[in-house]
């Protein structure tokens, strides 16, 4: 253990670093409130799970140098960076021409929470600034005389725990909060707009945005 984490002060530094920036809003927590808000606490949370296993495989990927293959090849970047824009904006469209996207939270089927669980998987997994976040952040607590890849690894992993952690009281208050906005027809019709939107929103920034917060 002690050749993979930090040491105690620079692992404190390390958690409260990575509680400021996982309670910072992103397109990642807008992605899971718009959900919530949408279809309900449940569905909120398989978005997170999905959202927190993307981005533990791209930390992953980050220890074992897929971050550095992407930002060497602009190629490689630009096309996993389209086609999350384009997944994204494929979801704003279904929203926008589903009746029943906006309506009142149902109780949740199982059935039905496997594609949310993958479409916030796909959503986190094809955003490549990412990876590259975590080939930013965390060399910067780690020992460079031990093997980086343990180390990226369970860092990623803590941090990626932290933003789960933040991300479901995002999708549970998200989710408690829908059941009282979206009530009237009128309210429900313009959720409808409103979901489309902000992943049709969110893709338009995952093509033209470059690297910055938290993803």
């Amino acid at each position: 253990m002690i050749d993979v984490l930090p040491p105690w002060p620079l692992l404190t530094a390390f958690l409260v670093a990575s509680f400021v920036l996982a309670v910072t809003p992103g397109p990642g927590v807008l992605y899971i409130v718009t959900r919530s808000l949408s279809q309900g606490r449940v569905s909120g949370l398989a978005s997170m799970a999905g959202v927190a296993l993307g981005n533990f495989l791209n930390a992953v990927g980050a220890a074992i140098g897929l971050a550095a293959l992407v930002a060497v090849s602009s190629a490689a970047f630009l096309a996993v960076k389209y086609a999350g824009a384009v997944y994204l904006v494929y979801l704003g469209v279904k929203a926008l021409r589903s009746r029943t996207t906006a309506s009142m939270p149902a109780p949740a089927d199982r059935a039905k929470l496997l594609p949310i669980f993958r479409d916030g998987f796909i959503v986190a997994l094809l955003n490549p600034k990412t990876a590259l976040f975590f080939a930013a952040f965390l060399p910067q607590f780690m020992n460079p005389e031990a093997a980086p890849v343990p180390q990226s690894v369970a860092l990623g992993g803590l941090f990626v725990a932290i933003a789960a952690i933040t991300d479901t009281v995002y999708a549970l208050v998200a989710g408690t909060v829908a059941g009282k906005v979206l009530r009237a027809d009128g309210a429900r019709r313009f959720g409808r707009f409103a979901v489309g939107g902000t992943f049709i929103g969110l893709g338009l920034i995952a093509a033209v945005g470059g690297p910055g917060r938290r993803q």
